[in-house]
């Protein structure tokens, strides 16, 4: 053998062994899967995220939190989301009136708390929902669009006491910005999740909403259309299971059952 031809052939042979050293990672190296979710859910879904992760490792996910009403206007437009894991069922709807949610696909996953929170240092006259005339701004997430507002105005609604505190309301873009609002001390009180004011030690819980007495909180999960991974469908999956259940308790949320086994 020529010098030349030793050289082609050590050549051939260095290829071959670097697309066999490449190959595993590059049948791994898929796209992230892509979730769009509820801001309130930031803390538990990251954790039940990690926990997904380490049991399936050819998987990264990758989360986008917001407003519901605002993610479910991105997913309408045309952004890039696997999953949507909305704060009510109604933005959610509204990504299944666009035809962009499997018929198959579609779970009631966890509920939630309304409360509503007042500085840590405030006076704490505020004891029931029939003491809020007493206070001059009262911050919550959107209640036109925004799931947590939205629940907030609707439980003022029932009480008979929206009309006249509506003019109080300073409307923010999604729960923690009623919940920053009121730990900073620009507004007086605020309706937020109970786990959110479980996150932020300079707000404290003055009333809990009885949850028969307030409208009923669900969180809803559904899979894109466009979505046709496998690895998606394992985290949809997950989401819905036991396991991922007791994570987001820990957490203060209250699951609505599992996926059958």
């Amino acid at each position: 053998m020529t010098a030349k031809s030793r050289l082609s052939t050590s050549r051939y042979h260095w290829l071959v062994g670097l697309v066999f050293f490449l190959a595993p990672g590059a049948l791994r190296a898929q796209p992230p899967i892509r979730i769009f979710a509820a801001v309130s859910l930031t803390e538990a879904l990251d954790a039940a995220i990690s926990e997904y992760e380490e049991s399936d490792s050819a998987s990264r996910v990758v989360p986008q939190f917001g407003g519901s009403s605002d993610l479910a206007r991105q997913i309408i437009a045309g952004a890039p989301a696997d999953l949507f894991f909305s704060a009510d069922r109604r933005q959610l709807d509204r990504v299944v009136d666009a035809g962009l949610i499997r018929n198959d696909a579609r779970k009631d996953v966890l509920s939630n708390q309304l409360v509503l929170v007042r500085y840590r240092d405030a006076p704490a006259p505020v004891v029931g929902p029939e003491d809020l005339d007493r206070l001059d701004r009262i911050a919550m997430a959107d209640p036109a669009v925004v799931p947590a507002g939205v629940y907030a105005r609707q439980y003022l609604e029932s009480r008979g006491l929206w009309a006249r505190l509506r003019k109080k309301v300073v409307p923010t873009l999604d729960v923690r910005g009623a919940l920053a609002a009121v730990a900073s001390g620009n507004v007086d009180a605020g309706f937020v999740y109970r786990t959110d004011a479980s996150i932020e030690s300079r707000v404290k819980v003055v009333f809990a909403v009885p949850r028969e007495d307030g409208p009923a909180i669900v969180y809803s999960l559904g899979l894109l259309e466009s979505s046709e991974r496998k690895d998606v469908r394992r985290l949809y999956d997950f989401l819905r299971s036991e396991a991922a259940g007791k994570t987001f308790a820990r957490f203060g949320f209250i699951p609505l059952g599992v996926a059958s086994p």
